[in-house]
């Protein structure tokens, strides 16, 4: 995905760092708002949970892909953007290449 111009083509798993830092997230890199609708569910059952939050959403995008019957575990698409913040002002980022499903 290096290159890539069109954000939503991607899926994402985002720090769940409260809803205001998904929100402007979304408005800065023009995020439809269903890109990070794991990242939202997950903090709305479990809170911010730090950075083991992004297991749990790997795990639910897994889940849905599953239930959703996509193609691959990144709900249909082949790559995805994994970013989390640290203290002080750490971002740690990783491109993500989804696995096939049998569907």
């Amino acid at each position: 995905p290096l290159g890539t111009t069109d954000w939503n083509s991607l899926f994402w798993i985002a720090h769940n760092a409260g809803p205001k830092v998904l929100d402007q997230i979304e408005v800065e890199i023009g995020l439809e708002r269903q890109k990070l609708e794991v990242t939202r569910h997950v903090l709305s059952e479990y809170g911010h949970m730090g950075g083991v939050g992004v297991v749990f959403m790997l795990d639910e995008m897994r889940k849905r892909s599953l239930v959703e019957r996509k193609a691959t575990t990144g709900r249909g698409l082949d790559w995805g953007v994994m970013f989390g913040f640290g203290p002080g002002l750490t971002i740690e980022t990783m491109v993500l290449h989804s696995v096939p499903l049998e569907t």
